[in-house]
């Protein structure tokens, strides 16, 4: 297969080499498997659907959630000279039909469509005909009511089993909890599906959270030195994301407003200025990102909270899809956190209780004064190797511990106050308040202007005394109410703090940090070239995206770029080995590019670089040691199913089972108590046939005929990893 796949991945895509998991997904697909793929963003989902529909006859259906993308996604595969089409709402009738009798004569090896298009009866009707070779579900997790982005509509796909019986459905989706994975497979009615799981972690993009003060001058601070990327900006509330893209304006930087709110025509005309490069920055709710095709975002800020992490992921991975280094800021106030709970009310009570947990976690990991990458892999079950990832301001910043005991006392001592003086419990912000010394009408009206801690901590900002409030919530020092007031009383812990003399240790937050801390984040993917070159290329590029109507991005990618600005090709044998340069972007743009590079060359002198190093492999999340299914028996087996379960709900025999397991013992990913498998008394008769083995475990036969066949394989197989993770005297 490989011999077949590896000229087309050059010819059309412009690559030596697959991605991990690309080349396994690939095979199973085309050998008719029903596959689950969950791959990170940037890490080449697509290809795993487009290169088999290359190398097979037939159509490969693909089907997408968003109308508006379609095209796009379509223009880059015909710029690389993959004949791809889409049929949607956009279209006029002739030019439906035209395209619909193309795909009749098999002109088409990609079609793109939106799920309820595809589920018609006319739709159904036309795709018995068009010789159907695999259906590609992308974004797979709105299939499931537990996933963060839910559509109703893509619960209707696994009707097309009954219409197009046999052919196999491949599912993808970049971010997917296990819940959501069962639920993809079950609600496509997949068989056996393999399963592919890669490691959530993006190396190149970089964590910082920083605690909201004045968010539209911290947006600013952060975008005006690079005003030169795109970058995307989310934000709750329509009015907000206008706001925010007027503001910018005010500032000389252009930036677009995207939401449900605008009519059709403007949302499309702002999502393709982004696009295009016209307008660097778009300020959006989360109704605008999802399958965006865009590769150079640089940068994702988060000005409020979003409401779970499993779309805090899948929005920060809109940056970085080319790999090269992007940065991720979240702007973190707990009242943002009251504010969408608030939104819950008079909602359904079962799913305000799962959006409240959700909410809840979004707000601990916002929180946490610990590697973000660790907590971030830790929410899809992953284990972060290393003390320091090297790219989040938590490992690179660490945060100071100072002696904190008499603004803690200031601050409790504020509190039974405030609540002595009025008679009640009163919030965060109003106490920052007290202890700033505010003049607003409430701190009058509650008489706290006079009580003996009004203004004793003037000296401080009242936004630090409220984010010292919220760390000595999380603390145990201060209880909160449960309501949507969130009111403080002082904990038992925090009365027994009052009353002691020993010193109140905490670290210290960010507030001096500033928003560029991450300039100092981790460079992960980065490519050094000439940047004059570069930045001549950009232009270059811009020009003729513009001439052909299309998305710079269709032309080429940043990641080729930077490879010619420090290559600087002058033939056509060195332009092709540039990464993403296949054989009709080379017929296409070659002469023009190289042409731009020569005149650079004539008044500015070749530059040299260090070789670049090859990044290690991505680690799977089962540490690159197993394969989709075996990590399907391990998270069977890990639900409390026995050996024997498994093989039957497999419908594999229990030796096959027993291997996937010993293989998950031996590598760490599961310590199991060994009488789960064998007895004490089948230990000691193991041990004593493996004393006379000549090989060891390297023969699981010889053991098995001198224990006379009493001791199954599939036991003896356990007992030989549980041995070898034993420590040499």
């Amino acid at each position: 297969m490989h011999n077949q796949l590896a000229p087309l991945l050059k010819q059309y895509f412009g690559y030596d080499t697959f991605r991990p998991l690309q080349q396994e997904i690939i095979a199973a697909t085309m050998a008719g498997k029903d596959v689950v793929a969950i791959l990170p963003t940037g890490a080449g989902k697509s290809l795993t659907f487009q290169l088999p529909a290359l190398a097979e006859n037939g159509v490969t259906l693909v089907v997408s959630p968003l109308i508006a993308l379609m095209k796009d996604q379509v223009d880059s595969l015909t710029a690389s000279g993959i004949p791809a089409t889409f049929l949607n709402s956009s279209l006029d009738p002739a030019e439906a039909r035209d395209r619909s009798e193309a795909l009749s004569n098999g002109e088409y090896k990609l079609l793109y469509a939106a799920p309820e298009r595809v589920m018609t009866p006319g739709f159904i009707a036309d795709l018995k005909r068009w010789n159907i070779k695999r259906i590609a579900v992308d974004e797979a997790h709105c299939i499931s009511e537990w996933g963060h982005d839910f559509r109703p509509e893509y619960r209707q796909l696994a009707q097309l089993r009954k219409h197009l019986p046999g052919i196999p459905f491949l599912a993808l989706t970049a971010t997917a909890t296990p819940k959501v994975r069962e639920d993809i497979a079950r609600q496509l009615q997949m068989e056996k599906p393999e399963k592919f799981l890669a490691s959530f972690n993006r190396p190149n993009l970089s964590y910082s959270i920083l605690p909201k003060s004045k968010p539209a001058r911290q947006v600013f601070e952060f975008v005006h030195t690079r005003r030169e990327e795109s970058g995307i900006i989310y934000l709750q509330s329509r009015k907000a994301t206008e706001a925010m893209a007027a503001t910018l304006r005010a500032e000389g930087i252009n930036a677009i407003a995207y939401h449900a709110g605008l009519d059709p025509a403007t949302r499309a005309k702002n999502q393709e200025a982004f696009i295009r490069d016209e307008a660097r920055i778009v300020c959006a709710t989360v109704a605008f990102g999802m399958g965006i095709n865009k590769p150079d975002v640089r940068y994702v800020i988060h000005a409020d909270l979003p409401k779970n992490i499993e779309g805090y992921y899948q929005e920060t991975g809109r940056a970085g899809r080319d790999g090269l280094p992007s940065e991720c800021l979240l702007l973190f106030s707990r009242g943002d956190l009251i504010r969408n709970l608030r939104f819950l009310e008079g909602t359904d009570p079962e799913a305000a209780k799962i959006a409240e947990a959700q909410m809840k976690q979004m707000a601990d990991f916002a929180e946490t004064t610990t590697c973000r990458r660790t907590a971030l892999l830790a929410y899809f079950g992953e284990t972060w190797p290393d003390e320091n990832c090297g790219g989040c301001d938590s490992c690179l910043n660490p945060l100071e511990e100072y002696d904190a005991t008499l603004q803690v006392k200031k601050l409790l001592s504020c509190i039974i106050r405030a609540k002595q003086a009025c008679g009640f419990s009163t919030g965060a912000n109003h106490i920052a308040q007290v202890l700033a010394g505010a003049n607003t009408a409430k701190v009058r009206d509650y008489g706290h202007d006079k009580i003996t801690t009004y203004a004793i901590g003037s000296d401080t900002p009242r936004e630090e005394w409220a984010a010292l409030a919220r760390q000595l919530i999380g603390l145990g020092y201060i209880d909160v109410s449960q309501d949507n007031f969130q009111t403080l009383n002082v904990s038992k812990k925090g009365s027994e703090a009052l009353k002691s003399r020993e010193k109140i240790l905490l670290t210290r937050l960010p507030f001096t940090q500033g928003t560029n801390a991450s300039a100092k984040l981790s460079r992960s993917g980065s490519i050094p070239c000439d940047e004059v070159l570069f930045q001549s290329l950009r232009t270059l590029r811009k020009t003729i995206a513009d001439e052909k109507s299309v998305p710079p991005y269709v032309i080429f990618g940043d990641l080729p770029l930077r490879h010619m600005a420090r290559r600087y090709p002058q033939t056509k044998a060195d332009f092709l080995n540039i990464p993403g340069v296949g054989s009709q972007k080379l017929d296409d743009y070659g002469q023009a590019f190289m042409a731009e590079i020569k005149t650079h060359l004539a008044s500015h002198e070749k530059q040299t670089f260090d070789q670049l190093a090859t990044p290690p492999p991505p680690k799977m999340k089962s540490e690159n040691g197993l394969n989709g299914t075996q990590l399907d028996t391990l998270e069977k087996f890990k639900s409390g199913q026995s050996i024997q379960q498994i093989a039957k709900t497999r419908d594999m025999v229990t030796s096959t089972i027993a291997g996937h397991l010993a293989s998950a013992i031996t590598l760490g990913l599961i310590t199991p108590d060994p009488r789960q498998f064998f007895s004490a008394e089948d230990e000691t008769r193991i041990d004593a046939a493996l004393a006379t083995a000549e090989d060891g475990f390297a023969k699981l036969g010889p053991i098995h005929a001198t224990l006379n066949g009493e001791i199954p394989y599939e036991t003896l197989k356990i007992y030989a990893a549980f041995k070898s993770l034993e420590t040499p005297a």
